[in-house]
């Protein structure tokens, strides 16, 4: 966190675009646990029409369809904001269509490449088939480790470029690719996971908790440990 605030400031970006599957979900969790652990927040919903600040701590992207996202992306680039957040630091979760427009490049209904935000090295395109239902991968061993599970429906294949690393490897489901789901580079992260993610993954909220504020206390057990490993259970 900056040195200026005592307050983590978790950035929701264009909930008016980006926001299917209940991706709100993601900013309310990350609030809870960071409370939990005496950690005063602030969430700010960033509208479409709004310019992003730059001095956030997390920012979250969500979900869209595809016109959503291209009017998004373009949005993205010009205001500059979440691209200035991310090179000084920031962290950043970027689901689904908000994980294809962080990168380099992303397909249109055509699927001719777009120009995205460029702060994850990942170019992603439309498959031949969709991937709908749950999905279940190990994190890398770098971030933590842990399994994690979700809820996929894309039909985007996503190539990691040298600077980007495979946020976790499916044992069930799609991700980028049916081998690798997500990607990572520094503190962007990007995930086909809906459910929402970190709501149903307590440890990625942690792990983007870390990225800015350092070691966590832990907490006991709770209610998303338990939707954790009952989907888990499920899925598997």
């Amino acid at each position: 966190m900056s040195d200026t605030s005592s307050v983590l400031r978790i950035v929701w970006i264009y909930p008016d675009l980006l926001s299917t599957y209940g991706d709100q979900g993601n900013a309310l969790i990350l609030r809870r646990r960071a409370e939990q652990r005496g950690i005063r927040t602030e969430i700010f919903h960033v509208h479409s029409s709004d310019p992003v600040p730059a001095e956030g701590d997390v920012y979250l992207l969500g979900g869209g369809e595809d016109r959503p996202q291209i009017l998004a992306a373009n949005r993205l680039r010009a205001d500059g904001g979440l691209k200035r957040a991310a090179e000084r630091g920031a962290a950043v979760l970027a689901v689904c269509a908000g994980y294809q427009i962080v990168g380099e490049t992303y397909g249109d209904d055509d699927d001719n490449p777009l120009p995205g935000v460029g702060i994850l090295d990942v170019r992603s395109g439309r498959g031949e088939t969709r991937a709908v239902g749950e999905i279940v991968a190990d994190v890398a061993p770098e971030l933590g480790g842990g399994r994690i599970t979700g809820f996929e429906n894309h039909q985007g294949r996503t190539r990691l470029g040298r600077g980007a690393t495979p946020l976790s490897r499916t044992l069930t489901g799609i991700g980028n690719d049916g081998q690798t789901e997500g990607a990572y580079q520094g503190q962007v992260l990007g995930t086909y996971l809906h459910g929402p993610a970190l709501p149903r993954n307590p440890q990625l909220a942690d792990l983007l908790l870390r990225m800015r504020v350092g070691e966590l206390a832990p907490l006991p057990p709770s209610w998303g440990e338990t939707l954790h490993e009952e989907r888990l259970a499920a899925a598997l």
